[in-house]
């Protein structure tokens, strides 16, 4: 199967089943007519419950586009698939009733991306991070947070955030990762350096229904 074909044939499909408009563009996301959205206020809670701080969101700090939402599967991938569109800056997790729990995310700078299909190899809640060497040679700042500097500390100014899902293709860590982030205003832009962006409380929920080894597709 040629590679770049698929990629592109799933494109061709999301887009077609898709009424999210093309964020790219600059068309602000729609509304799936079939979506099943809870009160967004419960969504985006504040949650005492994690270690460290995770303040509720306002609503209106989130386009209504990129809540949290039940939708009709536009992918056709396989139930327990994790699925980034990347041209709707969105990320579906295929269900078993050809329904899927569709987030908003931000995504990474042109050149900085990555896409194809891998496993997430492993997750972690609250991890530290290490920043790749080719981050560091660009802000040698970011040499405190070095491997051999014992990384960022876990907490609200960590990158990764509250949860952290490693992406990995080949038994080879892709260096790319699904995580969280306080900077709310990245959602559906394009911002990161390469990693796929989401709110706190959107990534709790993820990592909670995302089993070790799940499939992973960035198109």
């Amino acid at each position: 199967m040629n590679f770049i074909t698929e990629i592109d044939r799933r494109k061709m499909l999301l887009g077609s089943a898709s009424l999210g408009a093309l964020a790219l563009s600059g068309c602000e996301p729609l509304p799936d007519s079939s979506t099943k959205t809870p009160d967004p206020s419960v969504l985006y809670r504040a949650m005492p419950e994690e270690p460290y701080d995770v303040p509720a969101i306002d609503p209106a700090d989130i386009h209504p586009g990129y809540y949290r939402t039940e939708v009709v599967d536009p992918t056709g991938e396989a139930p327990g698939t994790v699925y980034v569109d990347t041209t709707r800056f969105y990320l579906y997790f295929v269900q078993s009733d050809k329904r899927a729990i569709r987030y908003g995310v931000g995504l990474g700078k042109a050149g900085f991306g990555w896409s194809g299909d891998a496993v997430i190899a492993r997750k972690a809640q609250w991890p530290r991070w290490y920043p790749p060497a080719e981050m560091i040679a660009r802000d040698r700042r970011l040499a405190r947070y070095s491997w051999e500097n014992g990384g960022h500390p876990p907490g609200g100014s960590n990158p990764l955030g509250a949860r952290a899902l490693y992406i990995y293709k080949d038994g080879v860590d892709t260096l790319y990762r699904v995580h969280s982030s306080p900077e709310i205003f990245s959602i559906g832009r394009a911002v990161s350096s390469g990693c796929v962006r989401m709110v706190h409380q959107d990534v709790i929920d993820l990592y909670n229904r995302v089993p070790d080894g799940a499939p992973i597709i960035v198109a």
